[in-house]
């Protein structure tokens, strides 16, 4: 297997809906690891898109509507495959991953073949039913793939583009993130686990739980 010290073309993808406040400084926190950043706006109105700075490295995708949080990371995977980058870097829009991770992600790639940053080691700053949520969730997924998961919900990842024709999630989505790891999981890929900083700023999630639940129950039987 090839290593990735500097030999691969690695791209960042970020969805964005509504994020004005956070979405410059995530981008140009980001570049200096990246050969390029996937953008896609899913259908935000608040003018995010107009806070994006200029820069040729900077590659912006538009859903004229919110699709969900799954169909915006699929539109981003897939433009990554399109354009021959070796790995994808997935990361959120809303300072909760922090850029200057991205070297051990990719790093790590030398082991696994999709690696998941765990906030599961740093419980103190994480929202009470956040903890409920991702320790029964993770806990699940567990047992359905039989494979030592750490943190299923947190969606600062890093995969190889070789595997994710075989992984590209169908869910819209929350649950595409997990539909994910199932996927990959059955596929026998390796799946890799670091350490990240658990950030939360007292931010409105948008979340909606019932959905979101229904769509998880949903992905257990694929």
């Amino acid at each position: 297997m090839n290593t990735i010290s500097g030999k691969n073309k690695v791209c960042a993808v970020i969805p964005f809906f509504n994020e004005f406040i956070g979405l410059r400084k995530v981008i140009l926190d980001t570049l200096p690891f990246v050969d390029n950043i996937i953008l896609i706006d899913d259908g935000s109105v608040d003018g995010s898109s107009e806070t994006i700075p200029d820069n040729e490295k900077i590659i912006l995708l538009t859903h004229k509507k919110n699709t969900g949080k799954g169909a915006a990371i699929k539109s981003g995977l897939e433009e990554s495959i399109k354009r021959g980058f070796d790995i994808s870097v997935t990361l959120d829009a809303d300072l909760q991953h922090p850029p200057e991770c991205i070297p051990e992600f990719i790093s790590s790639l030398d082991n696994f073949d999709i690696v998941v940053g765990n906030r599961l080691g740093d419980l103190k700053k994480m929202p009470l039913q956040r903890i409920i949520s991702n320790k029964l969730t993770t806990f699940i997924l567990r047992l359905k793939t039989k494979v030592d998961l750490k943190d299923t919900q947190c969606g600062f990842r890093a995969f190889r583009n070789g595997i994710l024709s075989d992984i590209l999630p169908d869910f819209p989505g929350y649950e595409a993130e997990s539909e994910m790891l199932i996927k990959a999981a059955k596929k026998n890929f390796r799946i890799g686990f670091i350490p990240v900083p658990t950030i939360y700023a007292g931010e409105k999630s948008k979340l909606k739980p019932v959905k979101t639940i229904i769509g998880f129950l949903r992905i257990l039987f694929i």
